[in-house]
């Protein structure tokens, strides 16, 4: 996997501007904040961001892969004020749950999700390199 970042550019802060990566994708459908019975973890942004990383983990790991093999996340978010003014918290759930990778990502403001309740949704993906995916 190569970081991409284009001479001169200032460094980007919690995201890559791109990543090159060969090996076997593995895609995750959005994520929402809730728990294995499908209901939402609490009414808070960083809980329901945090639940929403655990479960792209989860499905990354049935996939053979794991928040290191991450290239690219797209958040999808109903509050934007809560989301900037949340963003030291969200860097510490973000670490505690997918550790010091930062993919490409991307992230956009919407109005609703098809969970009424829920504030963010992101979806993933990821490359295993071939000497590392599992049959």
């Amino acid at each position: 996997m190569q970081t991409l970042q284009p001479p001169g550019w200032a460094p980007p802060k919690g995201y890559s501007n791109g990543i090159a990566a060969d090996g076997r994708l593995v895609f995750v459908a959005g994520q929402v904040g809730t728990d294995a019975r499908m209901q939402l973890v609490g009414t808070g942004f960083v809980d329901q961001t945090g639940q929403a990383l655990k479960n792209i983990v989860a499905v990354l790991k049935e996939g053979g892969a794991g928040p290191e093999h991450l290239v690219r996340l797209t958040w999808y978010v109903t509050d934007m004020p809560a989301y900037l003014g949340s963003l030291r918290e969200l860097g510490r759930v973000y670490r505690e749950v997918i550790g010091n990778h930062y993919s490409a990502m991307a992230l956009v403001g919407v109005t609703a999700l098809v969970f009424a309740e829920a504030k963010v949704e992101i979806e993933a993906t990821a490359v295993v390199p071939h000497a590392t995916v599992q049959p």
